[in-house]
């Protein structure tokens, strides 16, 4: 006979925090990656069993086979390699978040940016391949820019678009290079130093090819 468990524990595996959602505003996030599918089903089962709302993030297939096991209608967006459950996301409050990626290859980072956002109870809107290299993408998208609260920029290769943006809006720009791009651009490291490096004021950046923490730092923002 299985033993019973505090809510929230999962016996040698986790020890949910069911209060952030309370404490911070904000639900618990569960980063799957360096995870066993074993052990994020049965994070999965116990967020199911609280009712607690929360989003799977880095999930490779075996991962959100392990998630949709346990809560089959949780939503799954491959391409973000992101799993939220509920799967409906709150009704949104506060401002605009628009997220834009500067090539399609950035796309990936850019959606889990946007769903994160989302889940975390904000309207978004995604613009997509709009980079550097044909400056008049960017620019026939301002009025949707400017009337934006934040604006989340997912940018590889020189990683210059965040800083056109910032030059061009009154919001807030949340930064994320992402590791495409060639040899030289060390998998992110250039891009993240150019991103370090921005002449326009009001940037801020994120680690490389966190799509999550620039959707959360964005929501935050546009929490009002």
């Amino acid at each position: 006979m299985t033993e019973p468990h505090a809510p929230g524990e999962v016996p040698d595996v986790a020890h949910l925090d069911l209060d952030r959602g309370a404490r911070r505003g904000y639900p618990e996030a569960v980063l799957c990656g360096p995870k066993t599918p074993e052990q994020v089903g049965a994070i999965a089962a116990e967020i199911g069993r609280t009712g607690t709302r929360a989003l799977f993030t880095r999930a490779t297939p075996a991962h959100a086979a392990a998630v949709l096991a346990a809560l089959p209608d949780a939503l799954h967006v491959p391409e973000a390699q992101l799993l939220a459950w509920p799967p409906e996301p709150p009704e949104p409050t506060g401002g605009l978040v628009v997220v834009v990626s500067a090539g399609t290859s950035d796309l990936p980072v850019a959606r889990e940016a946007e769903l994160t956002a989302q889940h975390l109870g904000r309207r978004t809107e995604l613009v997509v391949d709009v980079g550097v290299a044909g400056l008049h993408r960017v620019l026939a998208r301002l009025d949707l820019l400017r009337s934006a609260r934040v604006v989340v920029v997912a940018a590889g290769m020189d990683g210059a678009l965040p800083s056109v943006v910032a030059g061009l809006v009154a919001a807030p720009v949340v930064a994320v290079p992402t590791s495409v791009g060639y040899g030289a651009a060390f998998s992110g490291l250039a891009p993240l130093l150019s991103m370090l490096n921005a002449c326009a004021p009001g940037v801020a950046v994120v680690n490389i090819d966190n799509g999550y923490g620039a959707g959360h730092l964005a929501a935050q923002i546009a929490a009002s």
